[in-house]
């Protein structure tokens, strides 16, 4: 089985959540919703001087990109009552059916990356399908396209691994990942690993 992923390059991203726009725009998501979204992970305090300044006390900072990441193993499918939440069996991508689905949520609490939403209006589950439709077409998901900085790309996870490398999934602000997620996070010099983060997810509400 071909298994496409995602590869996100935390050090490259500045934070200007075009990825996240782009596809809510393209998918005219309602205002409660996101398939991608951009979080501010940091931490760290300000000491004063003897001079009555302040200087930084392992300040740092950096942003994650997140959507559902096609996990080898998903949570949603596995715990669905209806079958509507699938993995292609050609392609690796995790997509919902929402002729299927009935909005009951269990995949909602299930994934441990938060990556399925309820759309209230329509009554089903919501989630990144790595937009299957573009890839018909030829074209890498809205995300990949939109990105400024090429902190995102697309393809088959064998051929991201030999170009960027395993890279590390877990990182703060994100579990362990026992699903098994696809997608290759190249972290930021200042990123930490899941479990022994001392930051805390910054981004302001409205921001998403």
């Amino acid at each position: 089985m071909t298994q496409y992923a995602f590869y996100f390059n935390s050090a490259a991203c500045t934070g200007c959540k075009t990825c996240q726009v782009g596809c809510k725009e393209y998918y005219h998501l309602p205002a409660a919703n996101l398939q991608r979204r951009v979080v501010n992970y940091g931490g760290g305090s300000w000491k004063p001087t003897e001079a009555g300044h302040y200087v930084p006390d392992g300040v740092f900072s950096y942003f994650m990109s997140m959507a559902c990441n096609h996990c080898m193993n998903p949570a949603c499918v596995e715990n669905c009552p209806t079958g509507a939440m699938q993995k292609d069996a050609e392609t690796g991508i995790v997509w919902t059916d929402h002729e299927v689905c009935i909005g009951c949520g269990t995949c909602v609490s299930a994934c441990p990356y938060e990556a399925p939403q309820l759309n209230e209006d329509a009554g089903y589950s919501i989630k990144c399908d790595m937009c299957r439709d573009e890839l018909t077409l030829d074209r890498k998901p809205v995300c990949v396209m939109a990105c400024p900085m090429r902190a995102l790309d697309w393809g088959e996870r064998d051929e991201l691994v030999d170009t960027y490398g395993e890279g590390q999934m877990e990182t703060e602000p994100l579990p362990k990942n026992a699903t098994g997620a696809t997608t290759i996070i190249d972290p930021h010099p200042s990123a930490q690993a899941t479990g022994s983060g001392t930051g805390s997810v910054i981004t302001i509400a409205d921001e998403l």
